[in-house]
């Protein structure tokens, strides 16, 4: 089933103000629970860690920039 552009574009509304800082939350605290790590370690799990959220929620940020499809453009 796919989303609309509005569902779309709500639920990355969603995604980016609740999720994401709550996604950040928990890769910190996964990072500062693991025994102490070299800096360069350190520094490349968090940009996996930074970078991996969007591979499973890509579908719905694609097209939120653009015009809506399903807008009318008879502007008559």
């Amino acid at each position: 089933m796919a989303l609309s552009y509005k569902a779309r574009k709500r639920w990355s509304l969603v995604i980016l103000v609740i999720g994401l800082p709550l996604y950040a939350g928990l890769a910190v605290n996964l990072v500062a629970i693991l025994p102490a790590l070299p800096k360069a370690l350190e520094f490349i799990m968090y940009v996996v860690l930074g970078t991996v959220w969007i591979v499973p929620l890509k579908f719905v940020f694609q097209g939120i920039g653009q015009a809506d499809p399903d807008a009318d453009d008879d502007k008559n």
